[in-house]
Parts: structure tokens; C-alpha cells; sequence
């Protein structure tokens, strides 16, 4: 019983030192500036629970069909996309090396990804990260269908190829 009782206090003088530090103020918000280790760790662990429990829709398109990726990454490029993630021959906008957390590259966390799930974040965005909600903006399904096409080619995609598919029709 006496180990209950000390593990509650415990809990409770955690619970109140954390709110003190948060709603104190001593957290620094700043972009310029580092979240600890442990701040980082849980928002990863908390948006990727986030994301796997929403992300469920199953692709109503082929997203190899090559119209589809074609069409995906000319909606990659009208959409701002590059600016945050770059893109084979483009750079990514030097106002995004101030995004904290950084845009991650997608060549690298894509092939981690399920379809579905890429689909989620595209529509909703993520919240304190800098990534907008395309689906609030009034994109429609099926456009972000065919980013996610292209943004699964995205890791084996040539500069030339991009140029070509991005071009106006």
C-alpha cells in the first residue's frame, strides 16, 4: 500500500512539475530553436499512432497507372510541394530550412509509408509541423490520390522525368 502512495505522489509532483514548465512558459516555442530529445521523440511516437489509426481509405485509383503519376506530380509542383520537399532538379525554398520540425525528405520516408497513410497526411495536414491540409483548401480525393501516385515514384524519379511530367499538358 505505503508503494501506491509513493508512486501516486510521484505521478502527481511529475504532473505539476510538467504543467509548471509547460504553461510557465520555460518551454521555448521558438522555430530557431531545438525541442529536447524527449519532446521530439513523443510527437513522432503520438503522429504516427495519430496517423495509422486514421489512415485507413484504400486507393480508389491504379497509382501505377503512369496518367495518374503523371498527373500527380504536375499537382506536386502546382501545389507548393517543392518548396517545403524539393523534387528531382528542384530545390527546395531556403524558407523552409526555418520549419521546425524540418519537411522531411520524401525519398527517404516514403517507401515507410503506406499509401493510405501518405493519402491522410496530404488531406489533413499535421498540426505545429508546417505541412498544410490540402482537403481544407478544397483539393479533391482523387488529385491528392495522384500526388500520392507520384510521391511513391518519387525515390526512383529522374530530373528529366520530372521536368517532362510536371510540364503543363
Amino acid at each position: 500500500m505505503r508503494t501506491l502512495a509513493v508512486i501516486g505522489v510521484l505521478a502527481i509532483v511529475i504532473a505539476v512539475g510538467a504543467a509548471v514548465f509547460f504553461f510557465g512558459g520555460f518551454f521555448n516555442v521558438a522555430a530557431s530553436e531545438s525541442n529536447p530529445g524527449i519532446v521530439n521523440w513523443a510527437l513522432v511516437k503520438v503522429r504516427m499512432a495519430s496517423i495509422g489509426r486514421r489512415a485507413a481509405l484504400a486507393s480508389p485509383v491504379d497509382l501505377d497507372s503512369p496518367e495518374v503519376v503523371r498527373a500527380g506530380a504536375r499537382a506536386f509542383s502546382e501545389r507548393g510541394c517543392t518548396n517545403c520537399h524539393g523534387a528531382p532538379g528542384v530545390k527546395w525554398q531556403k524558407f523552409s530550412e526555418g520549419l521546425n520540425p524540418d519537411p522531411p525528405d520524401l525519398k527517404e520516408i516514403v517507401p515507410e509509408r503506406e499509401p493510405a497513410q501518405l493519402f491522410w497526411v496530404v488531406k489533413n495536414g499535421i498540426k505545429m509541423t508546417g505541412m498544410p491540409s490540402f482537403g481544407a483548401i478544397g483539393v479533391d480525393d482523387k488529385e491528392i490520390w495522384s500526388i500520392v501516385a507520384f510521391v511513391r515514384k518519387l525515390p526512383n524519379t529522374s530530373e528529366s522525368d520530372f521536368k517532362a511530367w510536371s510540364a503543363n499538358p
